[in-house]
Parts: structure tokens; sequence; C-alpha cells
């Protein structure tokens, strides 16, 4: 079993910043790619950045230039640097693993329980 946690989150006025965390834990497995997806208050849960073991980077539009995603492999940890943050951040903010199981290969997906980033006006 893989379980992701996250961590980092709170309350932060805007222009702040926040450093959220999400840690892989569990035995044989790979993480291919991890990344960050959040949920704000009656929207779709949306894409914010993803990066791959090769650190091969894609950020939202809304994230470029503000936010930066990074990984430690050896620590199956993902961060997410996010500045300049504005009211409209604000949501439950999900950390994504894809990858495979090993030794089977057979896919692997997995979702973190979300933290919740609040930014205030």
């Amino acid at each position: 079993q893989v379980q992701l946690v996250e961590s980092g989150g709170g309350l932060v006025q805007a222009g702040g910043s926040l450093r959220l965390s999400c840690a892989a834990s569990g035995s044989r497995f790979r993480l291919n790619a991890m990344g960050w997806y959040r949920q704000a208050p009656g929207n779709q849960r949306e894409l914010v950045a993803t990066i791959t073991s090769g650190e091969s980077i894609n950020y939202a539009d809304s994230a470029k230039g503000r936010f930066t995603i990074s990984r430690d492999n050896a620590k199956n940890t993902v961060y997410l640097q996010m500045t300049s943050l504005k009211p409209e951040d604000t949501a439950v903010y999900y950390c994504n693993g894809a990858g495979v199981w090993v030794p089977s290969y057979r896919p692997l997906e997995v979702w973190g329980q979300g933290t919740l980033v609040t930014v205030s006006s």
C-alpha cells in the first residue's frame, strides 16, 4: 500500500507565501510523476503543477511565475512553494502520485487527503 501525507497548509494573507510538502510511504512502488491539484468550493479539482522523476515540470497558467514544484526522489517527497498568494488560490490542495507497483509494473495512482490553504484579502 502507498500513502501520501501532505503538510504545510494554513491561513496566510494575500501576498504571502506557503510551502506544501507531500511524502509518499509504503513499499514496492515507484512514482514516476507527482503533482499538486486543488479544489475550491463549488469548483472541480484542477491541476496546479506536476513533476516527473526526471524533473520534467508542468504548471497551470495560474501557477506560472508564482509557484515552484520540486521533488526529492530519494525521499519520495514533492514540494510546492507558493508565493504572491491571492485569495483565489484558496482551496484544498491535493497531492497526487502516479507510477507502478514493483515488480509487477501494474499501474498505480494515489491521492493524499488534502490540505487546506486559505488566503485572506
